[in-house]
């Protein structure tokens, strides 16, 4: 994860902008692209609480051991477990975009309690046709992770990594039968989550069903749109 930029080291047009924002949107909606595509362009760093916790198991921190005995077991570490982690990495005086966490509204509870100050909340609107036709089509390598897509990014050899030369494979949760079983879960556990930033008034929705960066510069619209707002 990118370390804090010095609010003079920030680009273009971002000084404006909401700079402590949560990435809302079901499996496919293109959290993880948008934020990468934040972090490269803008500065913000990305902040992926898998990430954070693998790093913390890697150095064999107490928090990172405490993880990994539900890890291990493939159970969810517990949510104040995971904020406490966020906490450790993040400070009030940090810049991120969280991607995939809160989940539900019992973590954006916990946040609120811990005092994790947030800015804005982007919740990504995807139709399910698209959801599946991404992930459904999706296929990463064995080898690196790289991952393509058959119709959008497809690899240079069928079946083929063009990086290391590994095979590409589907997840199982990417299957279409289980995408709509994804759906159906996200859509219940986040409606009050969603419910509790728009009574809050941070909560911003955009359309997510086009290409990305048609999709970012609506993002980045409406983190300036939010900014201005919330400083008047």
């Amino acid at each position: 994860m990118k370390g804090l930029l010095p609010e003079e080291e920030l680009r273009g047009d971002i000084k404006e902008m909401k700079k402590r924002i949560i990435l809302l949107g079901p499996p496919g909606a293109g959290k993880g692209t948008l934020a990468e595509m934040l972090q490269e362009r803008e500065g913000i760093p990305h902040v992926s609480t898998g990430d954070l916790l693998r790093e913390e198991v890697k150095k064999g921190t107490d928090l990172g051991k405490r993880a990994l005995r539900y890890m291990e077991k493939g159970a969810l570490v517990p949510d104040k477990l995971v904020v406490q982690l966020l906490k450790k990495n993040l400070s009030q005086d940090s810049f991120f975009v969280l991607d995939g966490f809160p989940r539900n509204l019992q973590q954006a509870k916990i946040l609120e309690e811990e005092k994790m100050r947030i800015d804005a909340v982007v919740n990504l609107r995807v139709n399910d046709e698209t959801i599946i036709f991404r992930l459904s089509g999706r296929r990463i390598c064995r080898s690196c992770g790289k991952i393509y897509h058959l119709v959008n990014f497809p690899p240079k050899k069928e079946g083929i990594c063009d990086i290391c030369g590994g095979i590409l494979y589907q997840r199982e949760d990417d299957r279409e039968e289980v995408i709509k079983e994804r759906l159906k879960v996200y859509r219940e556990e986040t409606q009050d989550l969603v419910k509790f930033y728009k009574e809050k008034g941070i909560l911003e929705e955009i359309d997510a069903n086009g290409e990305a960066e048609e999709i970012y510069a609506s993002l980045v619209e409406v983190l300036k749109r939010n900014g201005k707002e919330r400083e008047n």
